[in-house]
């Protein structure tokens, strides 16, 4: 499966930021240290293209990010989407894991104005490794911390774009007892005749990880809603039971 053509958005203003501008001198100089050609091949290999790589091991990475950001301040909003959109600039994937690692460490310093700025990066460069780190780490907690952002998931839900679906899908993915359920089962109906294999993993991994909390009621929606779940999202929904 080769990875569906994104739409195109314009990009958010990048704000000023000497944060940024520290973080991002630090990154393009140690992280082509470790890069290896061969693993760089491979990754891009298993991401199906969508991105080429420097091919650094994911546990050197994590150190090199910790080196990175030494000794340096906790971020506003402001200094966060100037760090997202410059490492998105940037070819090689890692750079990109960075920048989620980042928003993911500093989500509470973001307003709900931040949520245009994860769209942008959830439909620029998609694939599922950015996009499903976003949705459950980033999206799922600016939503919970301001309820006002549901609307933006009950739009984002019916997206042409499926990795903005899939994302409204995930969001609540680390809810546990918090989830609404009813919107839960809402979004999963909306899009259970979706032909893309990455929506209908999407809901059944949704309904496979609110199981976790609430097995009978999700035993209860798959049996009922059987008809209109592909088997894909039946056997992951009920993979655990």
């Amino acid at each position: 499966m080769t990875p569906p053509e994104p739409r195109r958005r314009k990009p958010p203003k990048e704000p000023v930021s000497v944060l940024a501008d520290t973080l991002l001198a630090r990154l393009t100089t140690v992280y082509p240290g470790p890069a290896d050609a061969h693993r760089a091949q491979g990754s891009a290999a298993y991401m199906k293209g969508v991105a080429p790589f420097l091919g650094i091991r994911t546990s050197d990475r994590r150190a090199l990010s910790r080196s990175v950001l030494d000794g340096t301040p906790q971020p506003e909003e402001a200094d966060c989407t100037a760090v997202a959109l410059r490492c998105w600039q940037l070819p090689e994937r890692e750079y990109h894991y960075f920048a989620v690692d980042y928003l993911r460490r500093y989500v509470g310093r973001c307003t709900p104005g931040f949520l245009p700025v994860v769209r942008y990066l959830i439909t620029t460069v998609p694939w599922w490794d950015t996009v499903d780190a976003l949705a459950a780490h980033v999206v799922g907690p600016l939503v919970a911390a301001d309820e006002e952002l549901v609307a933006a998931m009950d739009e984002w839900i019916g997206d042409e774009h499926l990795w903005t679906a899939r994302t409204a899908l995930l969001h609540q993915l680390r809810y546990k007892e918090a989830t609404d359920a009813e919107r839960l089962f809402r979004y999963c109906l909306r899009q259970s005749g979706h032909p893309d294999f990455f929506i209908r993993k999407a809901i059944g991994w949704s309904l496979r990880e609110y199981a976790k909390t609430a097995p009978d009621a999700v035993r209860c929606f798959v049996g009922d809603a059987r008809d209109r779940l592909s088997p894909l999202s039946v056997r992951e929904a009920l993979k655990n039971f």
